[in-house]
């Protein structure tokens, strides 16, 4: 399959590899043909896209502190942050927690190629852990919050200015600096940990 210059030109500051371009657009192009079906995004395909979807995932990723083994992407929707994660850490184990069987079915047809992902099809507070990290985007992140530290002792979110500044008196988590998302929108990328 051949990668469209648009495409890889998007993702050229990222240095990935070409197998790793291969296989986010893959996710890219399967993901258009069920949005047509089903509401995965409300980002239509495109640069918008890659843009909000998987260059923000990348960013993300990249600024997870530490060393890592094993993650879990609570409520991974269209595999977001938890499929560019995947892709760039080929060495870390992902688990992406979707409680909609549809999406979870979409999970998994995504990401058959990428041995280091496993898609668990159930509410979050019904999986056992323990993990590294559990991360997170567009949940309710007070319900992410309440998974520390049952399944892992470290999270990592991307909310918006005003859930972090709700966030931030969580009692029981120590947050790092938050970093700005280069792309507006007032988005966060916040990393915490017990």
């Amino acid at each position: 399959m051949e990668v469209p210059a648009w495409f890889s030109g998007l993702l050229r500051e990222e240095n990935l590899s070409n197998e790793q371009v291969d296989q986010l657009y893959r996710h890219y192009q399967l993901l258009g043909r069920w949005n047509r079906k089903m509401n995965l995004t409300t980002v239509r395909s495109g640069p918008e896209m890659v843009e909000r979807h998987y260059l923000e995932s990348l960013f993300f990723a990249r600024h997870i502190p530490g060393q890592f083994a094993t993650l879990a992407d609570i409520g991974s929707g269209a595999g977001f942050p938890g499929v560019p994660i995947a892709v760039l850490k080929p060495d870390c184990h992902l688990t992406l927690v979707e409680s909609s069987q549809k999406k979870a079915v979409f999970l998994r047809e995504s990401t058959r190629s990428l041995k280091n992902v496993v898609v668990v099809a159930q509410r979050a507070r019904e999986l056992g852990g323990p993990f590294d990290w559990i991360v997170s985007r567009a949940v309710d992140p007070h319900e992410v919050i309440d998974l520390v530290p049952s399944l892992a002792r470290k999270v990592g979110l991307m909310v918006g200015e005003d859930d972090y500044n709700r966030l931030k008196s969580s009692p029981h988590i120590a947050w790092g600096e938050p970093v700005r998302l280069p792309w507006g929108d007032h988005k966060l990328c916040v990393y915490g940990s017990t």
